[in-house]
């Protein structure tokens, strides 16, 4: 590869990246208007989005996939053991581990 193709790949892995960012960014603010306006399947589409977003994004900045799951699994656990309150209120958190372990 020469060197004017090295520094085209550079330069187009950077715009992908910052492209992501504005997904993140995008899925959210739809996430928030759907949030206001009550719309279930807004909601829905937007939080699938949002976690796609930053599975892709996560892969473009170099972490497998797997390593995600992992670091989400280890945080979960974190939280359950630290008492987090959305643990003591409602489960959530144990909920989420029983739903990643099972995929």
């Amino acid at each position: 590869m020469s060197r004017m193709e090295k520094e085209m790949d550079v330069a187009k892995r950077l715009k992908i990246v910052e492209w992501l960012k504005t997904e993140v960014l995008d899925h959210m603010s739809r996430l928030f208007k759907g949030i206001w306006d009550g719309n279930t399947h807004r909601i829905t589409d937007s939080l699938a989005s949002l976690v796609v977003s930053c599975y892709i994004l996560g892969r473009r900045l170099g972490l497998p996939y797997d390593q995600l799951d992992q670091a989400m699994k280890e945080k979960l656990g974190k939280h359950r053991k630290e008492g987090h309150q959305l643990e003591d209120w409602y489960g959530d958190i144990s909920s989420l581990e029983d739903h990643l372990r099972k995929r």
